[in-house]
C-alpha cells in the first residue's frame, strides 16, 4: 500500500465528508488524509481524497470545476437550504416557463452569496457554528461561474437540473436564487456530484490505490513533466531540484510538473519565478 495516493471515492448520503474518510484513515493509519472538496451530509457523489505526501497536492486538485445533478423542492425554503433544515418560508409554485426563464439568467460569471449554514470561516469561526449560537452572520458574495445549466424535468413542486460550475459554487445557493428569480422559493431535496474535474464514477478506486494508478490520475490534471537524471536523485530527495539534473521537460510552461525518474513518478514540482521546487515526493523514505 502506498502512502502517496489519490483516491476517487463515491460518498453515500447521511454522513459528513469528514466522517466518510474514517475507513480511509484506518487503512492509512499514521498518514495524513484529506479531501479536496466538501459534500453536504445529505449529498452523494465524487470525492477526491489524498493520502500521505499527496495531501500537499490539494491546491492542484481543489480548483477543479464540478458537475451536479440536483433536485429542487419548490414552494418551500429551509434555513439550511437543504432537506435537513427547518422550513422558514413558503410561496406559490412557479410555472415551468417562469422557472426556465430564471435558469437562463444564471449562466456565466455571477455573484453568489453562500448559505449561512456553511463551513465558511467568519472571524475565525465557521458560519454554521455562529448561527447555532444565535449570532447574526453576514457572508459576503463571491464570484463564481456557471458554465452550463439545464432543466432535466419539471413537475408542479419539483425541478431537476444539471449544472457544471466553478470551484466555490454552492448549489444550495444556486437553487435558492433560481427560485427567488422565478418569484417563488425552494431548497435542495437531493444533490449528486457526478464529476470533479476529469473524474467520474468510472474512475472510482476504492479505499486504496496503487502508485501506478495514482500517477495516471495525477497525469490527467497535471499533464506536464520533468525527467530527472538519476545522479541528481539524492539532491531531489532532500527537496532540491537542480535545473542541471533535468534531462527534459514538457514544451508547455505550467505551474505544476510531474517529476519522472527511471520511468516512474518520483514527485511533484512547483515552478515559481523560473525556479522549480519539490512540493511532494511519492515515497520520501525509499525514493
Amino acid at each position: 500500500m502506498s502512502d502517496f495516493s489519490v483516491l476517487i471515492l463515491d460518498k453515500k448520503p447521511g454522513e459528513t465528508s469528514f466522517r466518510s474518510l474514517n475507513e480511509v484513515k484506518r487503512l492509512h493509519r499514521g498518514s495524513k488524509v484529506g479531501h479536496t472538496g466538501t459534500l453536504d451530509k445529505f449529498a452523494t457523489g465524487i470525492m477526491v481524497v489524498l493520502t500521505g505526501e499527496a495531501t500537499k497536492l490539494n491546491p492542484l486538485f481543489s480548483g477543479m470545476d464540478k458537475k451536479y445533478k440536483a433536485t429542487i423542492k419548490l414552494g418551500e425554503q429551509t434555513d439550511t437550504l437543504d432537506p435537513e433544515g427547518e422550513i422558514i418560508s413558503s410561496s406559490s409554485l412557479p410555472s415551468a416557463s417562469a422557472f426556465k426563464e430564471a435558469l437562463s439568467s444564471f449562466t456565466g460569471p455571477i455573484k453568489q452569496r453562500p448559505p449561512e449554514y456553511s463551513a465558511i470561516h467568519i472571524d475565525g469561526k465557521r458560519a454554521y457554528e455562529r448561527i447555532r449560537k444565535g449570532e447574526e452572520v453576514v457572508i459576503p458574495e463571491r464570484d463564481v461561474t456557471i458554465y452550463s445549466l439545464e432543466l432535466l424535468s419539471f413537475a408542479s413542486d419539483e425541478a431537476v437540473i444539471d449544472t457544471h460550475v466553478s470551484k466555490g459554487t454552492y448549489i444550495r445557493s444556486l437553487a435558492r436564487d433560481i427560485c427567488h428569480s422565478a418569484a417563488s422559493c425552494g431548497y435542495l431535496k437531493s444533490l449528486d456530484r457526478y464529476q470533479v474535474g476529469p473524474f467520474t464514477r468510472a474512475d472510482i478506486t476504492g479505499l486504496d490505490n496503487s502508485l501506478e494508478n495514482t500517477h495516471e490520475l495525477i497525469k490527467r490534471v497535471c499533464p506536464e513533466e520533468l525527467i530527472l537524471s538519476p545522479e541528481y536523485k539524492k539532491k531531489a530527495i532532500n527537496g532540491f531540484l537542480d535545473k542541471k539534473g533535468i534531462i527534459s521537460k514538457s514544451s508547455n510552461d505550467e505551474t505544476y510538473y510531474r517529476i519522472i525518474l527511471d520511468d516512474k513518478l518520483f514527485g511533484i514540482a512547483l515552478k515559481e519565478d523560473g525556479r522549480y521546487s519539490i512540493i511532494a515526493l511519492c515515497n520520501r523514505d525509499n525514493a
